[in-house]
């Protein structure tokens, strides 16, 4: 995408005097957002953070964070926080008529390695997911601004204007669609969303309180009658609350009143109306599977839900969100500081679209039982093999062998943590095993680390990019320095 052509509309935020310049917007305060909110500001890039609602949207949502996006976490100084506020996901209880039948595992199981140190899916509700970020945010003295919900975007060849149903308008170098599956910024974009109904059953999810059921287990409730689908219950991690699912047969309209989750409880379970001591939050959807045309329009891109929408089965969603702005986060900040050229920006559809593609059609599989929950769900196997920012120049290496567009694996090597070597917004130029010579590079922009012979990484030399891939990979250091000056314009 070429800057020069970008359509020039203006809005008052242009030439207005009262505008709030800054570097980045980001319209929207979920995950995403928040998430991209803090790579910037670690960065030192302003970044103006505006929701519409008055405040964090509640609900648990979102609730399982996977493997991967927990080492994004730990880079962004927030998975001490997380592991606190969540917990693992119990086992699986089915329940018929009051009996309990039986205990399975809700995905398969694996172990924590040297190389992947995280190995299950984490609990933890949205709504707390979204107040650690934020709290992280204000600790880097960013913030969001609340009640501020978008009219209108716009822009020209310089920048991003923006104007709001209240407050005064913004003009930014580049801003970022982070407001949900229902996005106005993509909407104003005119960018289509291309998908499918996953389910054409609606379903019922509701955060309540209630007795008669165990905190230790995740409650699945068999089907009773002609009213429809599965009910499940879960204790939600970290909290005195439980997540509520009922699904409903096709053009149900469901009742989100208290007495109306009350009654679904009661049909649909040995508990009484009355075991329900509380409703906290209350909505419906229809499962959809939907991807964006386009990410990127110019200085204007999409991440999260408002670039791809998926089944919450499998829980993919948040993750992939997350992930979006990990990876557009650098390359924001690269470009901001006149470290790269524009056309690093290009990168981020070119990687982001097509691992989010990957993500919908794995959740919808798992929401349709066509697959279980494990190692894919987990995306430690994610990667950019393919994109044009990743040179791989060892010849012979098999499939299953660590490539340039790799995820970096973790370890303990020569009294260093990998992770805390990969850490903060720099690259890292990796010797492994070997003593070959290495170039003199920017110490602020690349960190060299050499470690003894690692099985996981074999040997070599490794460059791996702020956000945790493997840009590149030599048997020497031998056109790593060339590699830089094309990816960053040196």
């Amino acid at each position: 995408m070429e800057l020069n052509d970008v359509k020039e509309i203006s809005v008052d935020a242009t030439n207005s005097v009262d505008a709030i310049n800054t570097d980045v917007l980001v319209v929207g305060a979920g995950p995403s957002g928040l998430a991209l909110a803090i790579d910037l500001a670690r960065r030192g890039v302003r970044a103006l953070v505006v929701e519409r609602g008055e405040a964090l949207s509640p609900g648990s949502r979102g609730k399982g964070i996977q493997p991967r996006t927990l080492e994004v976490l730990y880079d962004l100084g927030v998975l001490e926080a997380v592991r606190t506020a969540g917990g693992p996901y119990p086992a699986r209880q089915t329940w018929q008529d009051g009996i309990r039948l039986g205990e399975d595992a809700m995905s398969d199981k694996a172990e924590p390695t040297e190389a992947e140190p995280y190995a299950e899916t984490w609990m933890l509700p949205q709504w707390r997911t979204q107040e650690i970020l934020h709290a992280r945010l204000r600790e880097l003295g960013g913030d969001v601004v609340f009640g501020r919900e978008l009219a209108a975007i716009a822009q020209d060849t310089d920048g991003v204007s923006a104007s709001f149903t209240s407050g005064p308008p913004v003009r930014a170098r580049y801003a970022v669609a982070a407001d949900g599956g229902r996005s106005t910024v993509r909407r104003e974009l005119g960018i289509g969303m291309t998908g499918e109904t996953v389910d054409p059953n609606p379903f019922l999810v509701a955060d309540v309180r209630l007795t008669g059921l165990d905190r230790d287990n995740l409650h699945m409730f068999l089907p009773r009658g002609d009213d429809g689908g599965f009910t499940v219950i879960f204790p939600l991690a970290g909290t005195e609350d439980f997540q509520f699912i009922a699904q409903f047969p096709e053009g149900t309209d469901i009742d989100l009143s208290p007495d109306g989750v009350r009654k679904v409880v009661a049909t649909r379970t040995h508990l009484s109306p009355d075991d329900v001591t509380e409703l906290r939050w209350a909505s419906n959807f229809r499962p959809r599977a939907a991807l964006a045309d386009r990410f990127r329009v110019g200085r204007i891109f999409l991440a999260g839900d408002a670039a791809h929408v998926h089944s919450p089965a499998g829980a993919q969603g948040l993750n992939t969100s997350v992930q979006d702005a990990y990876n557009l986060g650098w390359k924001l900040g690269a470009v901001l500081s006149g470290k790269a050229p524009e056309s690093l920006l290009d990168s981020y559809e070119e990687e982001r679209r097509a691992n989010a593609a990957a993500m919908l059609g794995l959740s919808t599989r798992v929401h349709r039982g066509e697959t279980r929950r494990g190692a894919e769900t987990r995306q430690l196997g994610l990667g950019y093999r393919d994109s044009a920012l990743t040179q791989e120049t060892r010849a012979g290496l098999a499939d299953d062998a660590l490539h340039a567009g790799d995820r970096a694996p973790d370890g303990h090597r020569g009294g260093v943590r990998l992770f805390d070597a990969f850490r903060g917004p720099h690259w890292t130029l990796l010797a492994v095993g070997t003593e070959a010579g290495l170039p003199p590079l920017d110490g602020d922009l690349v960190h060299t680390v050499r470690i003894p012979a690692y099985e996981v990484y074999g040997t070599g030399v490794f460059l791996v990019r702020p956000d945790g891939y493997l840009a590149w990979a030599g048997g020497t250091a031998d056109g790593v320095t060339d590699y830089l000056a094309r990816a960053l314009g040196g």
